[in-house]
C-alpha cells in the first residue's frame, strides 16, 4: 500500500476519473455562472458585457431581498423542526420503543422516499378550501363554524406554515434515523453510570447524550440548513411561490429571472449570492454550535 501511495501515476489513475467528473459537473458550471454575472442577455438574444451592473441592480432589488428573507425564515423554522423532531424521535426509538422500533422507524422514514409532487398533492388536499373543504378545514368547520375556515394556501402567512409543516414531516424521519445511529454508538455502560449518578430525563440528554452525538448533530444541522436554503421543488409543487410572491425563495426567484425573464446574467448573480449565503450560514452555524458545546 505504501508503495502505491508513493507512485504518482497510480494515484493519478485512481483519482483522475473522479477529479475529471467533478471538474466537468461542478467546477466548470460554477466558473460559467460567475462569468455570466458580468453579462446581460440570453443565448437567444445574445450576451453583452455590463460589468458589475447586475450586482448593483441586485442591491436595490426589493424582490431579491423579499426572497432572501423568506428563505432565511423558512430555513430557520424547517431546520429547527427537522433536527429537533428527528432527535426526539431518535430518543423515542432508543429508550422507549426497543421492541417495535424497526416498524416505527420504517413508518417515520416512509415520507422521505415519497415523490415531492405526491406529498404536495396530499397537503394541498388536506388544507383545501374549494371545491370542498379539506380535512383541516372540515374539522375547523365542525368544531368552530364556517366563519373560522381559513384559505390556508391563499394567504402568505398561512401558506408559509403549510409549506414548513410539509417539509418538516417529509424530512424528520431522515434525521431521526441518522441521530438514532449516533445513539447506538454510545456505550451502554456510560448511560448506566450516568443513571446511577442521578442523571435522568432531560439532564441525561443535555449533559451526556447531546455532547456524545454532537458531531452528528452538527452535521445534521448544516445538512438541513443547506437543503432548506436551496428549497425549490416542494414550493413549486405546492404554491408555485404564491400567493403573489409571498412564498418565493431565492432558488425560485433565480429560476424565474434566468429562464422566465431570459436574464441569464441576473439569474446567475442571484445564484452566486445564494451560494455565498449558504456558505456563510453553514460556517456561522458550525462555529456557534462548536463554541457552545
Amino acid at each position: 500500500m505504501d508503495r502505491v501511495l508513493r507512485d504518482r501515476r497510480a494515484i493519478l489513475v485512481f483519482i483522475g476519473p473522479a477529479l475529471l467528473l467533478y471538474t466537468l459537473v461542478l467546477l466548470i458550471p460554477i466558473v460559467w455562472s460567475v462569468g455570466y454575472t458580468f453579462f446581460e442577455g440570453s443565448p437567444v438574444s445574445g450576451f453583452r458585457f455590463n460589468g458589475i451592473t447586475n450586482y448593483v441592480e441586485l442591491v436595490g432589488d426589493a424582490k431579491f431581498w423579499q426572497a432572501l428573507w423568506f428563505s432565511t425564515q423558512y430555513a430557520a423554522v424547517v431546520t429547527s423542526g427537522q433536527v429537533v423532531l428527528g432527535l426526539l424521535l431518535a430518543l423515542l426509538f432508543h429508550f422507549y420503543l426497543k421492541r417495535g422500533s424497526s416498524i416505527v422507524r420504517t413508518l417515520v422514514f416512509f415520507p422521505v422516499v415519497l415523490p415531492t409532487v405526491a406529498v404536495a398533492a396530499i397537503f394541498s388536499k388536506l388544507f383545501a378550501i374549494a371545491p370542498q373543504y379539506g380535512l383541516v378545514n372540515a374539522l375547523i368547520d365542525l368544531f368552530m363554524g364556517k366563519e373560522a375556515v381559513v384559505s390556508w394556501l391563499g394567504r402568505g402567512g398561512s401558506a408559509f406554515w403549510v409549506i414548513a409543516i410539509m417539509d418538516i414531516w417529509r424530512a424528520m424521519g431522515f434525521y431521526a434515523v441518522i441521530l438514532y445511529a449516533g445513539l447506538l454508538d454510545i456505550p451502554s455502560d456510560v448511560l448506566e453510570a450516568a443513571s446511577l449518578d442521578g442523571a435522568k430525563g432531560w439532564r441525561l440528554v443535555q449533559f451526556i447524550i447531546i455532547p456524545l452525538i454532537l458531531p452528528i448533530l452538527i452535521s445534521s444541522l448544516i445538512f438541513s440548513l443547506n437543503g432548506t436554503l436551496k428549497v425549490f421543488d416542494s414550493i413549486v409543487a405546492l404554491t408555485n411561490g404564491g400567493p403573489g410572491s409571498a412564498t418565493t425563495p431565492l432558488t425560485l426567484y433565480m429560476y424565474r429571472s434566468a429562464f422566465t425573464n431570459n436574464a441569464y446574467g441576473y439569474g446567475s448573480t442571484v445564484a452566486v449570492m445564494l451560494a455565498i449565503y449558504c456558505l456563510i450560514v453553514s460556517l456561522v452555524a458550525y462555529r456557534v454550535t462548536r463554541n457552545n458545546a
